[in-house]
């Protein structure tokens, strides 16, 4: 009897647990896009004010629950030298998250190196990578035309994963809640990385 009920007990509340990093650029808008999330998928959650939001030096964490997912975010800083940390996370994650600043043409070619750096890991193989145009709603940006042909040389090393070019404004939260859907898809279906088990009480 303790087993059926524990089992039953574990298909009702245990949740799958999914790393997902937020990588990108400073500036790109990658907390934004981490409260926003975190905002539309919480109910109870209230946020952070959007405008009080500065560089990150380290590290954010966020969690979302997507019907039985949970969807653990790890907002890594992107200024120069805190890329050489990413690397440091890559085993243990289920999904990356690319945020492009794409109102900055002057670092685009920093974003993409940056990029397929991250993208040649061996650590990472096989991770689904969403790549988020963001700051659409602002003129002038870039297109996702524009950012697929500044990005093309890069197809060839992102291999045989899930691989999504999306618009988004995490201001607006335009984009936020397809992505994160996308996202949890992805994860959900790769055998690769299984999810971490998680009771949730």
């Amino acid at each position: 009897m303790y087993t059926l009920l524990s089992g039953l007990y574990k298909y009702v509340f245990q949740k799958d647990e999914y790393c997902v990093l937020i990588l990108g650029l400073d500036n790109a808008g990658k907390t934004t896009f981490l409260e926003q999330s975190k905002t539309r998928f919480n109910k109870d959650y209230r946020g952070m004010s959007l405008s009080k939001i500065t560089t990150t030096v380290g590290l954010n964490i966020g969690t979302v629950d997507v019907g039985k997912a949970r969807l653990m975010f790890w907002d890594l800083g992107g200024q120069e030298e805190l890329q050489s940390l990413w690397d440091k996370y890559y085993a243990e994650c289920h999904g990356v998250i690319y945020v492009i600043d794409s109102t900055d043409e002057e670092r685009l070619s920093e974003s993409k190196q940056a990029f397929e750096k991250m993208v040649a890991s061996e650590a990472l193989d096989g991770v689904p990578i969403l790549v988020l145009a963001n700051k659409q709603d602002v003129e002038p940006c870039l297109s996702i035309p524009d950012i697929k042909t500044a990005f093309s040389d890069c197809i060839s090393k992102i291999g045989r994963r899930d691989c999504l070019t999306q618009a988004c404004s995490a201001l607006t939260g335009n984009g936020v809640r397809e992505g994160i859907e996308w996202m949890v898809k992805c994860v959900v279906r790769n055998v690769r990385r299984p999810p971490r088990h998680r009771d949730i009480t």
